[in-house]
C-alpha cells in the first residue's frame, strides 16, 4: 500500500496508481524514461509477471468472491532509498517497470508538475474511455417490461 509521500498535492495515492496502472503503455513508457536519469542509480528488487485472483463482489447478495485469475506484471524497484512499484494486467514487464519509476519519481518528488500534467491527461483519457464503454453497454440493456 503506497503511503502518503507517493502521492500529488490534491490527489489520493490510490488514485494515481489506479491511473497508472490502466494508462495507455506507450505514453507511460515514453513518459517514464526521461525520469529514469533523474532517479539516480536504480535496484529492481522485484520484476515478474503472475496470476492475481480477481475479487468480484455479488451485488445481490453482498458476497465477496473470486472470478478467476488475471496475467499480471509486477515491477518493484529503489532508487537512492526511494521506493516505486507498479503492477499492469497482462505480460508487459516493460510497462510494469516504467509505472514504478513514474511512482518512484513522485515519491521523490521529482518533476511534480509533469507528473501532474501526465496523471491528469491518463485519467480524463480513462474517464473518456470508461464513459464509452458504459454507453456501449447500457445500448444492450432490455427493457423486459415491453415485452
Amino acid at each position: 500500500m503506497p503511503d502518503a509521500a507517493h502521492t500529488l498535492p490534491g490527489r489520493d495515492p490510490s488514485d494515481v496508481l489506479a491511473v497508472l496502472a490502466r494508462c495507455d503503455a506507450g505514453r507511460l513508457k515514453a513518459f517514464a524514461e526521461p525520469l529514469i536519469a533523474d532517479l539516480g542509480e536504480i535496484e529492481v528488487i522485484e520484476n515478474r509477471t503472475g496470476l492475481v485472483m480477481l475479487p468480484m463482489r455479488d451485488t445481490a447478495k453482498g458476497t465477496h468472491f473470486h472470478l478467476g485469475e488475471v496475467l499480471m506484471s509486477e515491477a518493484h524497484i529503489s532508487a537512492d532509498g526511494v521506493v516505486g512499484y507498479g503492477m499492469r494486467r497482462g505480460r508487459d514487464l516493460e510497462a510494469a517497470m516504467a509505472m514504478a519509476v513514474v511512482d518512484a519519481a513522485i515519491a521523490a518528488g521529482l518533476s511534480p508538475q509533469n507528473c501532474e500534467a501526465f496523471i491528469a491527461r491518463e485519467a480524463g483519457d480513462l474517464a473518456q474511455r470508461d464513459d464509452e464503454t458504459l454507453r456501449a453497454v447500457e445500448a444492450t440493456r432490455v427493457d423486459m417490461e415491453t415485452f
